[in-house]
């Protein structure tokens, strides 16, 4: 498992959607690494996200029957990743997405996809205040689904909050705790620190992304 989390964040490296540096954060922190999915946007990297999504989902054998993508992030990577995961399993894994608007013509509705049901995990990329979590247990829920956990690309194991309010919880271990739910992630901010320990072309980070977890870490 460790080699699978390794190996994802330097794909992440390569691909630019993990930089190092000095970022300010929409919480006001200025944060020494910066992580954004959204730069996985070719079909090739698409792909290999998706691959690392469902390797991670089926070593955690969390049960599930299907995928839902919160819109819009979610969209592409639930459709990716169940398309992986049909091929892993030998199963033809259904998925679904929200609309942020509800349609008022056609089949009308918030729901695109197969008919939510059975054990339902969610995929995004992370989990920042909770909210799309939140928006997405109450569409599944309302369904009469069951939410089975939350698959993300990266936990920052960062207590919620701002630069100087500071939540004794991270924004994953609040959902943990309010749902009941596992939150399971392709790596985490553990293996970031590893990769630095262990790559010489990235050390000199080491010492800041040290001091920033021990400020806002859990």
């Amino acid at each position: 498992m460790n080699a699978l989390r390794l190996d994802f964040v330097r794909f992440a490296l390569e691909q630019g959607v993990l930089k190092f540096g000095e970022f300010e954060t929409k919480s006001g922190r200025l944060s020494p690494y910066f992580f954004n999915a959204g730069l996985f946007n070719t079909g090739r990297s698409l792909g290999r996200l998706a691959t690392y999504y469902a390797e991670t989902l089926l070593q955690s054998n969390v049960e599930f029957d299907m995928i839902f993508g919160p819109a819009y992030k979610g969209i592409s990577l639930a459709a990716a990743t169940a398309m992986v995961l049909s091929e892993k399993t030998g199963r033809d894994i259904p998925y679904a997405f929200n609309r942020k608007e509800k349609k008022d013509h056609g089949e009308g509705g918030v729901l695109v996809g197969s008919p939510l049901k059975g054990k339902v995990i969610i995929i995004d990329d992370v989990i920042t205040a909770g909210t799309s979590v939140r928006e997405s247990v109450d569409i599944i829920q309302g369904q009469q689904a069951t939410v089975a956990g939350v698959l993300i690309a990266l936990d920052r194991m960062e207590k919620a909050g701002n630069a100087t309010d500071v939540s004794s919880l991270s924004a994953v271990q609040e959902v943990q705790n309010t749902y009941h739910f596992p939150v399971i992630s392709i790596a985490s901010l553990n293996d970031i620190m590893m990769f630095l320990k262990e790559d010489d072309r990235f050390q000199t980070y080491e010492a800041s992304v040290e001091a920033y977890r021990r400020r806002y870490g859990v």
